[in-house]
This record gives structure tokens, C-alpha cells and sequence, in this order.
């Protein structure tokens, strides 16, 4: 008869599971090695250490990745309980703290780089050098819940998970142009203007979203999906892009275009495990945000346009 998964999971190392659920989730050695910030050579020895104990192949080869066996697809259940558990632990273990000193995990999207948000962290960390900040820059929804950071700063309409949301503040947006491109506006609805796109088809002229700004008659033109490029095509003059007003407003060498008011775009939250709620440090970091953002609130919801007004006019 067949040994049971359960019965031989007594001979595994439990620190084996992160590299195999990392694998599970990835479909690649490689990827799973870069979201856990190690070597591919670590992941598969791992990955092996883990099949060895369990007398199993958890993985099989595929044009599409590693994909799952019966016996991988039988462990994931427990690997991820653990995975909760472990997570569970370690929050209390922090949540207990409660001296305003250590470290604090934090993942910010990409785009807010060269934001005053960065500039509030980095003087959080000059009036705190008790605490220290690790930074973790990117698009991808790093969990809380899973205790992969501690703290995450998101630009969206809703929220949800196990986690306590503070809406920081509602933003708004405007369009951006060079002040040369702002200058050579004229009052038509957009006609003869671009407009950087995003994910756009490239063949499409138009999208729904321009349909909805100040300029419904310009065209689409180049294609840029991250915040750093569309910045950048900006600045060059080759057309306007539609960006939070804390963004746009925080670049040198943007002007928003004129002829336009802002429009309530999606909030800004900073999010937390509720299990983190009373640790000294995150409160610490919350009340030093809220505070900051609050001081500086016509920055994120700015409602009413002149500067561009009276740069066209000028």
C-alpha cells in the first residue's frame, strides 16, 4: 500500500515548502529563485532536498514550466497552511512589540518613485533612525497577509483581504504636456494633439479614456506602459499623459495642459496586517504619513487649474 503525503511529512525541512510553494506559484526555478531574492542552484537544491524526504516527484517538465504531479498538487494544501500559520506567527511575535525600533517592510508601485511620498519616507527615516526601512518598489500586489511585507502603500479604488486599510486621501488627476507642447495649444477639443498611450492596440487611434478627458479629438500616438517612460515621452514633447496630479505636479519639466479641471481619480492607502496594529513603529510610520499628506493635501487633491491657464495664455 502507499504511504499517505501526511505520514511522511515528519521528515521534511518546513523551510523547503517556501522554496517549493515559490516554485508552485512561478511555474520556474528561475522565477521562483528571483522572488525569493536567492539562486536558481539554491531553489533546485532545495526543491530536491524536499523531494528526497518525501520519496516524491512533485514537479514535471512541460513547454508551459514546472507544473504540478498528483503528489505536488496533494502537499500544496499543506505547504500553504503552514505558509498562514507561520505568516500568523510572526506577526504576533511583532505585533507584541512595542519599542519604536526595527525594521518595517514596506512595497510602493513603481510609479510613485520620484513622488513627495518618497520624500515623506525619507524624512520619516531622518526623524526615526531608530527604525529602518526596507523599500520594496513594485507593481505586483505584495501580500500582508502572507507577512511578506509589513506595510503597503496602493493607489486603488477599493481594497479588500485580511488587512486594515487607511484611506490616506483621495487623488485627483489632470493631463501633462512639456511647457513647449502646452504653449502651442489651442481651445479645439484636442484636435491635432496626442496623447501617450498604455496597453493600447497599436493600430487604435483612440481609447475610451481619452473620449473622457478635456481632449476627446486626439489621437493615440506611441505606446508606453510604465510610468517612468510615459514621463519621459512627455517631457520630449511628443504628447500629454493623464497622471494623478501628485505625480504629474512633482516632475520637472511637466506643465499641465491647459484648458482642463482635474478630475477624482482613486485614493491613496497605506494598508497594514491588523495583527501589526498596535506595534509602536508601524504606528509610529502611519501617524508620520497621515500627518504629511494631510499637511500637503492640495498637492494629491488639487481641484482647481490656473498654472496652465496662464502659461498657454502667457
Amino acid at each position: 500500500m502507499a504511504i499517505s503525503l501526511p505520514s511522511r511529512l515528519s521528515d521534511v525541512n518546513w523551510d523547503d515548502l517556501k522554496f517549493f510553494l515559490a516554485v508552485a506559484r512561478t511555474g520556474s526555478s528561475r522565477r521562483a529563485a528571483t522572488l525569493l531574492k536567492t539562486n536558481h542552484a539554491t531553489v533546485s537544491r532545495r526543491l530536491a532536498g524536499l523531494e528526497n524526504a518525501l520519496d516524491a516527484r512533485l514537479f514535471d517538465r512541460s513547454q508551459q514550466g514546472l507544473e504540478l504531479t498528483y503528489l505536488g498538487e496533494t502537499l500544496l494544501p499543506f505547504a500553504e497552511g503552514v505558509e498562514i500559520e507561520m505568516a500568523a506567527a510572526a506577526r504576533k511575535i511583532t505585533g507584541q512589540d512595542s519599542l519604536p525600533a526595527g525594521e518595517i517592510r514596506i512595497s510602493i508601485p513603481n510609479f510613485l518613485t520620484e513622488t513627495p511620498i518618497t520624500n515623506i519616507l525619507a524624512r520619516f527615516c531622518k526623524a526615526h533612525p531608530e527604525i529602518e526601512l526596507v523599500v520594496q518598489m513594485t507593481n505586483e500586489l505584495v501580500s500582508i497577509e502572507r507577512h511578506e511585507v509589513d506595510v503597503s502603500l496602493r493607489y486603488a479604488r477599493t481594497v479588500d483581504g485580511d488587512v486594515l486599510g487607511r484611506k490616506l486621501i483621495d487623488c485627483t488627476k489632470s493631463v501633462f504636456c512639456s511647457p513647449d507642447y502646452a504653449a502651442a495649444m489651442t481651445d479645439n477639443h484636442g484636435d491635432g494633439l496626442q496623447f501617450i498611450g498604455w496597453f493600447e492596440p497599436i493600430r487604435e487611434e483612440t481609447a475610451d479614456w481619452i473620449a473622457n478627458t478635456p481632449y476627446p479629438r486626439a489621437k493615440l500616438r506611441h505606446r508606453a506602459t510604465e510610468g517612468a517612460l510615459q514621463l519621459a515621452f512627455a517631457r520630449e514633447s511628443l504628447g500629454m499623459i493623464q497622471v494623478p496630479c501628485f505625480y504629474g505636479s512633482s516632475v520637472h519639466g511637466l506643465v499641465r495642459a491647459p484648458f482642463q479641471t482635474p478630475v477624482a481619480d482613486r485614493p491613496l492607502w497605506l494598508l497594514y496586517h491588523r495583527d501589526l496594529r498596535h506595534t509602536a513603529r508601524i504606528r509610529l510610520l502611519i501617524d508620520f504619513v497621515v500627518r504629511e499628506i494631510e499637511r500637503d493635501a492640495a498637492t494629491y487633491n488639487a481641484m482647481i487649474d490656473t498654472t496652465s491657464r496662464r502659461h498657454a495664455e502667457a
